[in-house]
């Protein structure tokens, strides 16, 4: 998660709009910390709130100017750490490897690893929920350690089971769904990350911390 030092203000914090009523905020590293005021603060003129890797899309109830609400928040100091305590934290059981991930053999010896270790180092790490994108709650986590990321593959597959763990650029991520898909696919979670009939359809939201354990 994004950190500002305490005091240091966000203002000016450069936007544009998309459309009539989107405002799209550049907010760099402190994407997650300014996502988590938005949400907390719960501001009336702001009809919703989607954050991507180093900026927010709001989504406002009425065209510009930017409500007076809406620019304070934007402008308001962010203390060191903001928006961490609030995080929920999730451990994911993964089956590594075989059928459930039949690109980890490939990945480890990219690496020059075993793939005994290279399911050591992509479990020792935790990860933050960066933004949801893709498909609906399909995470894209923060913190996958350098050694193991590696571009997506040269062509995607035409389906991927739902809820394979996968690697592709700088990012681990879970496909929510079956479909087609072209990052590595390492290992599967039985966890059922989007259901619309769940009072809160996605399992993981931007900002949540994530460990996986092998099974």
């Amino acid at each position: 998660m994004g950190k500002r030092t305490t005091g240091q203000p966000l203002s000016p914090a450069p936007w544009r709009w998309i459309g009539e009523r989107g405002l799209r905020v550049e907010t760099g590293p402190a994407t997650l910390a300014v996502y988590a005021r938005l949400i907390t603060k719960n501001l009336p003129d702001i009809e919703d709130i989607i954050p991507a890797d180093d900026s927010i899309l709001l989504i406002l109830r009425r065209a510009a100017p930017v409500p007076s609400a809406v620019r304070r928040a934007l402008s308001e100091p962010l203390e060191k750490g903001a928006g961490e305590t609030t995080a929920r934290r999730h451990d994911l059981v993964v089956d590594y490897g075989g059928r459930a991930g039949p690109d980890l053999s490939a990945l480890a010896r990219r690496a020059g690893m075993r793939a005994a270790e290279y399911i050591d180092c992509h479990s020792a790490a935790e990860y933050s929920v960066a933004f949801l994108g893709f498909q609906p709650g399909f995470p894209y986590l923060r913190g996958l350690p350098i050694a193991l990321q590696a571009p997506r593959r040269p062509s995607p597959r035409q389906r991927v089971a739902p809820g394979s763990v996968a690697v592709g650029g700088i990012y681990t991520g879970i496909y929510p769904a079956g479909g087609p898909g072209g990052w590595h696919i390492i290992g599967r979670t039985a966890a059922v990350l989007f259901d619309p009939q769940r009072e809160a359809p996605a399992l993981l939201m931007p900002g949540d911390r994530i460990r996986f354990v092998p099974a």
